[in-house]
């Protein structure tokens, strides 16, 4: 689904560059669940970013499903981010005013669908992460597990073949943790390709594949492919 070769992404100041992203290569299949462990600042969350098209990369190829994205113009970009794109953010990102059928739903209203398709997937979406009969209620008013999983409905809500999650679990307990790992498996076994940073181990070792980024590099990780066996042996290896 994802080919990416010799990815760089180098921020440049007045003064000094900052290389988040380094020479990384990586092919990502289609249904697999993969996480992407590392330290802070080791650039997990700017290689993600620019997978989705929330940034650029400075050269390389990114090349989703056949066709080569690594430069596209805003409008291209925007348009792949919307249909083929979901986002789990770490923060929840909800909107507080919107109840929790109208977060959910507020990125199918950019595809131009009819209000009824819009509300029927949103309807179905809320019924997967057992949330609909908390529809008319406002952020505010959930936990955070159950805002992550509004969340989550929002990110399947338009049926994408990506999901990316950026600590999908870094703000709730282990009971919560543990619940939502289920759920995006769930979502995962059903098709979707799931592509998440995490820096909790027993997340990772549930992932189909793990990798770990060091300093903008990226390490291999050794995995089976009972989908447990994630990050618990690993090799060290340059990409």
């Amino acid at each position: 689904m994802i080919e990416i070769r010799d990815l760089t992404k180098i921020y440049r100041g007045d003064a000094v560059e900052t290389h988040a992203v380094q020479s990384v290569s990586l092919s990502i299949a289609r249904g697999e669940l993969l996480a992407i462990t590392g330290p802070s600042g080791s650039g997990k969350t700017t290689f993600l970013n620019i997978l989705g098209f929330l940034e650029e990369a400075s050269s390389g190829v990114y090349r989703l499903e056949g066709e080569d994205v690594s430069h596209l113009g805003d409008a291209r970009r925007a348009h792949l981010r919307n249909e083929k794109i979901g986002f789990i953010f770490q923060g929840f990102n909800l909107i507080p005013d919107l109840n929790v059928f109208e977060n959910v739903q507020v990125p199918l209203d950019y595809r131009k669908m009819s209000s009824a398709e819009g509300r029927q997937r949103a309807m179905a979406a809320l019924e997967r992460v057992g949330l609909l009969s908390r529809k008319d209620h406002f952020p505010a008013q959930l936990s955070g597990g159950q805002q992550q999983r509004v969340a989550i409905a929002r990110a399947i809500a338009g049926e994408p073949g990506l999901i990316l999650a950026d600590e999908p679990t870094g703000n709730l307990d282990t009971v919560m943790t543990g619940q939502i790992m289920d759920l995006l498996r769930e979502i995962n076994a059903a098709g979707t390709t799931i592509v998440m940073v995490t820096h909790n181990p027993a997340l990772a070792e549930r992932a189909d594949r793990c990798i770990e980024m060091i300093d903008g590099r990226v390490s291999v990780a050794v995995t089976g492919n009972s989908g447990n066996a994630g990050c618990a042996t690993r090799t060290l290896a340059a990409s």
